[in-house]
Order: structure tokens, then sequence, then C-alpha cells
């Protein structure tokens, strides 16, 4: 939805915090946007942030840490063909600003550089997918103490074998300014909140670990009694069901993945070989693969970054441009990748809103939001009912993929053994080996059940990391290879 009013508030607040109080305003931003023109490039940028984050830890009953910390700055960018000249400084001053920008005004010309004309900037439509408050403010420091203990409480009542609790709180205002040398201005505010249980529980001297938790772009009172309880139960429930596991069978099997969180095994075996800039230089396995099957029947992937409240969501990204809703790949047909501007101008293609940076200090590349797999026709049930002999992946921890090869290893922290159609039983150290877009060509079933993850994605490529979002439905893969440890 795109609001009007709601785009020019943002635009005050950031004003507020990043112009007024350094005696700037618009006509500072194209004084430094003219200066950096004065040369032949293609595009250029201001980028202004200022972020305040607040952190609390809990441990056995005991407070164990604080953290409160305020960071901001201009980065300013300049791009002739695909070469980019960046400075950024934390000192948000006339002076300072005009400074980067004749750093980066210092970038050659390149081939298909032109003369960028600095006009008057216009206010950039922006969509209002999440509130403008301070998530910080809506809950005094003793609340948010109190809702640690509460977790702890909870997770300690649910079971005596729960002999150790860690409780984590996160909070984070986020206020960005973006001038362009195209006009564009656009402005955000970003509320972002996450809240963490991690259990051990102990039987007969094992002891093994559950964790949950979850958030997104809300104040504190998202975090309900029901939510927090919640969180809890899943953590407690992994962690005693992991105190049953067996050791995981070995070697090539069919696969059934959980819905939500599971997720992230799509986000990083297929999404990032999506990412416009891989693609541009044709280190991806799905270069110049747009038109082609990649995927069996009924897979349909897509990155949106305009759902509402959710952790990977955006008003605009990092470049000033609306988020969208962008179809991957449909009933298994590679249609586009995720762009940012200067991808999505060397490839001559549109961009698609994801242009992402972790902070001001950083330049922008096509990072992913949220990723997901529409749902099918299957019901869950059926779907592992299916499964003579193989996994039931309910839960994912850590991962990692080749974006050239798009080989994948996943380890899996909760997961359940089937025979003949029935769970037989918790195993305990499956890891998931396989290839990307091969493994997207076995899918032999899509269940009807497609869920988001809770809100706890961090995505981290060439040193950034930004909150993202995955989700799918329950999943049949057929082939994947299985490292256990029976």
């Amino acid at each position: 939805m795109i609001a009007v009013d709601a785009t020019l508030a943002r635009l005050q607040t950031a004003r507020q915090y990043l112009l007024d109080p350094f005696g700037l305003d618009e006509s500072t931003l194209l004084k430094a946007l003219r200066l950096i023109t004065e040369h032949r490039i293609d595009d250029a940028d201001l980028y202004f942030q200022y972020t305040r984050s607040e952190g609390w830890s809990l441990e056995e009953g005991i407070v164990k840490s604080g953290s409160f910390g305020i960071d901001q700055g201009v980065g300013v960018r300049a791009i002739a063909g695909e070469k980019t000249a960046f400075a950024y400084s934390d000192d948000i001053s006339e002076a300072a600003l005009l400074d980067a920008a004749r750093t980066v005004r210092t970038i050659a010309a390149a081939g298909q550089s032109r003369r960028v004309k600095v006009g008057a900037h216009e206010v950039a439509a922006s969509r209002s997918l999440y509130g403008g408050f301070d998530p910080i403010a809506s809950m005094d420091s003793a609340a948010k103490v109190a809702l640690l203990e509460d977790v702890e409480r909870r997770a300690r009542a649910k079971d005596p074998r729960v002999v150790q609790v860690m409780a984590g709180l996160g909070c984070e205002y986020d206020v960005v300014l973006v001038a362009r040398a195209d006009g564009t201005l656009a402005a955000d505010v970003r509320p972002l909140i996450r809240l963490s249980v991690t259990v051990i529980a102990e039987q007969n001297g094992r002891r093994e670990v559950g964790s949950s938790g979850g958030g997104g772009r809300h104040d504190l009172s998202y975090f309900t009694p029901d939510i927090a309880q919640q969180y809890v139960d899943q953590a407690v429930h992994a962690a005693l069901v992991n105190l049953e596991s067996r050791p995981a069978p070995a070697g090539e099997m069919t696969v059934v993945l959980g819905n939500g969180w599971p997720g992230v095994l799509l986000h990083e075996a297929v999404g990032h070989g999506l990412e416009g800039d891989f693609n541009r230089k044709g280190s991806s396995v799905y270069a110049g693969r747009i038109g082609q099957r990649v995927a069996a029947k009924g897979v349909t992937v897509l990155d949106d970054g305009t759902l509402p409240d959710r952790r990977g969501s955006l008003n605009i990204d990092d470049e000033g441009h609306v988020s969208q809703r962008n179809v991957l790949i449909e009933d298994g047909i590679l249609r586009g990748y995720i762009q940012d501007a200067t991808n999505a101008r060397l490839m001559k293609v549109a961009r698609t809103g994801n242009g992402r940076r972790e902070s001001y200090a950083h330049l922008p590349m096509p990072r992913m939001t949220n990723t997901y797999m529409l749902a099918g026709d299957k019901d869950p049930q059926e779907i592992i009912a299916s499964l003579d002999r193989g996994l039931y992946a309910v839960n994912f921890g850590g991962g990692q993929v080749d974006i050239t090869s798009g080989k994948f290893v996943f380890s899996a922290s909760e997961a359940y053994w089937v025979e003949n159609g029935k769970i037989q039983y918790p195993v305990k150290g499956a890891t998931l080996i396989g290839n990307g877009p091969d493994a997207m060509t076995r899918v032999s079933m899509i269940g009807n059940d497609l869920a988001l993850d809770s809100g706890v994605g961090t995505c981290g490529k060439e040193g950034q990391s930004v909150p993202v979002g995955v989700g799918q439905p329950t999943l049949r893969i057929d082939g994947l290879t299985v490292g256990g440890t029976a």
C-alpha cells in the first residue's frame, strides 16, 4: 500500500534526526550531489542513517548484559559504468558531506558513463508496511527485564528436565534518508524487535539444547504472554526431543522438509543464486537461464518485501526505491533475478527494490527480503505418510552454499526417521547435502501449509548482515544425500 501521508511523516522524521540537528537542508544535499556530478557518472546517491539499538540478556535469573548504542553517519556513492567510488563519515556536517563528495568525485569516467543533471528533489513513493514508532521506548527497562524473567519462569515450569535457560531481547530504531542524483528523495523509519530463548535439558547425564524466538517490525507489546509461551514451548520441545534422539542414518534418501523456518534452505541454496550481481557476472548456476525450467512443476518462489510488519520487509530499499513483490520462479520456470539499481542498469532490466546495505558505512548490493515458496495442494500428513524410508527435517541450524556450483550443506536441529509412512524416532546429527538447482527439480510433493518463519532471520553476504524472512510449505524432495552419524 502506497501511503502519501505516512511517506511525508517519515520524511519529516528523517529531517528531524538527520538534517536539522546538523544545520543541513535539502539545498545542502543538492550541493553535494552537484559536486559529485561535475564529472561524468551514471549514478550518485547520499545515504544518511541514524540507528538506536538496545539489547538485554538474562541467564540463570540474572541480567548478564545490557547494551545501548547510537550510530549515525552518511555514505556517499558515485558510479560510472561498473566502477564505484564510495566514502562515508560518522560526522554528519556540511563540511564532512562535501569532503566525501569531493572524494568520490575523483572516480574515472567509464565507457558508458554520462553527464547526470541534478534537479530539485521530489519525494519518492513508499509503502506503509509498519509503524514509525520507536520500539525501545515502548517498554521501560524494568518491564523488559521482567519479560525475560517471565520467559525463564515459563521454561523452567514447562519440564523439570530444563536445567538452564538463556533469554535475550533486542530492539532497534532505524531512520534512513536517501537523496539520489535523479531527484529521488526518500526516507524510512524502521522498528525491529526480537525475543529469543535457549534452554538446556538434562536426562540421565545427557544434555541437549533447544532454541526458539521471533519478532518483526513491531513495538514490544507484540510479545504477549501467549507469544512468549509459544517460544518457550518450541524451545523446550526441541531440547526434549533431542534427549530421545538416536544417531541419524546416512545415504541417499527421500527427505520431507517441514514448513516455515526450513525455508532457510531455499534462501541459501536458491535465493542467493538469484541475486543480480552473481548473474550479471556469470558466477551463478542460474546465469543466463531466464525462461528455462529450473525447478519441478508447482515450485513458485517469491521474494516479497511488501509483507506487513515482517522482519525482512521494507517501505523503501536502501537506494530509495519502493519495495516489491517479485516472482523469481513460476511453476518451475525462472522468471527473474533480484536487482539493485546498479545491476539492473548494467543488465538493462527493471530494478526490483532489493538494494540493501548493512549501514551507511557499506555499499548497497542486491539482497533478499522475505523469500518463500508458495503452497501446493497436499496435506502435510499425506506427504509424511508417502515416505517408505526417509528423513523428516522439522528445523534447521546452520548451513552454507557455494553460489557458483549451487552445492549446499545444512544441519538439521530437529529431525525424525520415518518408515512405512510413520514417524519412528527423533535423530541427531543429520546433515543435508545437495545442489540447490538440482534439489528443486526433485521436489515431488508440495504441502498446503505455507508458513513464514517467526522473525529471526539474518542474512550474511560479503561481510554485511541484514534482517530477512524465509518460508515454505511442507516439501518432499526425492534423492537427497543425508550425512549422518549412524
